[in-house]
């Protein structure tokens, strides 16, 4: 693929992330039975509840943490070059937090990076600081990690993935998540489809299960098979159900990651529809619907995603994140040269 052709589809997994996180901003950390309650069936973008814990006062189409973080990373890993900078990445976190703070917002660091965080700045080394973290962090923010690097050898990308989760995610259970979801978009961007960047994830799972210090929970492998297997062919309400009672919908990376890859394979590919699913599911909605409408993105490009829905995001730059795009293109294409140099 040319260097524009993947720029769209970097463009998709970004501008794909942030539309599910948008759509599920309103919904996150609620019931089903309250979002239907509330908005009936949520089918574009809505204004959260006045009294809502962490999106009271944001207009709909308003991006969140999900969203920021991964731009975050994206610019980090830029500036990095070879070796990810483990403190540029934590100073960038804190003064991303000390940010949304001072614009009134509640949706702050997750508790896994927040409690490496907090130990960093105790004088624990990074290595060390991110030995508890087993949430979703780590996964939602990955999509730039899968951008940059190419999706073979995959070990080389799963390096990558365990290298930036190394400060606040460094367990088995939250380096195979964002590993599978890095994946995806890598390949997704090359020019595969969904169902290849599916089976590229679960191979990028177990490779990344090996690495980081152990956590107790399911194989995210094999629940992203179980969970995809679980609603193929389902009614979308059927699905959804499945994916509430079973599989589930909370921030423990074993829930929501296989959860997001259930919605991609609901959706059949469509970014703008697995956002729709996610926002409907309850619980972190806006995580799942990242995830999976990134990973769609990717596999589809800018081009087919929903333009008139995209116009009325707020809180994003759009040529900010072309810029982020193309820069991440450019170090990929830069390591496909040495790869054939090295080859040759």
């Amino acid at each position: 693929m040319g260097a524009a052709d993947m720029t769209d589809r970097a463009m998709g997994a970004l501008i794909g992330g942030a539309l599910g996180d948008a759509l599920g901003m309103p919904t996150q950390l609620l019931s089903p039975a309250r979002i239907a309650e509330l908005y009936g069936h949520v089918e574009d973008f809505v204004a959260p509840a006045a009294d809502h814990p962490v999106s009271k006062g944001l207009p709909e189409g308003a991006i969140t943490d999900d969203t920021e973080q991964a731009l975050l990373l994206g610019r980090i890993l830029v500036s990095s070059g070879e070796r990810f900078d483990h403190g540029r990445w934590v100073n960038a976190l804190l003064d991303w937090e000390r940010d949304v703070k001072a614009r009134g917002s509640y949706d702050l660091l997750g508790p896994s990076t927040k409690r490496a965080i907090d130990a960093i700045n105790e004088g624990v080394p990074a290595e060390e600081a991110g030995r508890g973290g087993d949430t979703n962090g780590a996964a939602m923010r990955i999509a730039p990690v899968g951008i940059m690097m190419l999706p073979e050898p995959l070990d080389v990308l799963v390096a990558k993935v365990a290298e930036t989760c190394r400060a606040t995610h460094n367990t088995s259970i939250a380096i195979a998540s964002a590993a599978a979801v890095a994946a995806a978009v890598s390949l997704g961007v090359s020019g595969g489809d969904w169902r290849a960047a599916s089976g590229h994830a679960v191979a990028a799972a177990r490779l990344g299960a090996a690495l980081g210090h152990w956590a107790t929970g399911g194989d995210i492998a094999a629940r992203i098979l179980w969970a995809q297997e679980l609603v193929r062919g389902k009614a979308e309400n059927d699905a959804i159900r499945l994916i509430v009672d079973l599989v589930g919908t909370g921030v423990a990376s074993q829930e929501s990651v296989p959860a997001a890859f259930a919605v991609l394979e609901v959706a059949q590919g469509d970014a703008w529809q697995a956002a729709v699913i996610a926002a409907n599911l309850g619980g972190d909605t806006d995580t799942i619907g990242a995830i999976a409408a990134g990973m769609a993105g990717a596999c589809s490009g800018l081009s087919e995603l929903p333009q008139d829905r995209i116009a009325r995001l707020t809180g994003i730059d759009l040529a900010e994140v072309r810029t982020l795009a193309s820069d991440l293109v450019t170090a990929r294409t830069a390591k496909a040269g040495s790869g054939k140099e090295a080859a040759a």
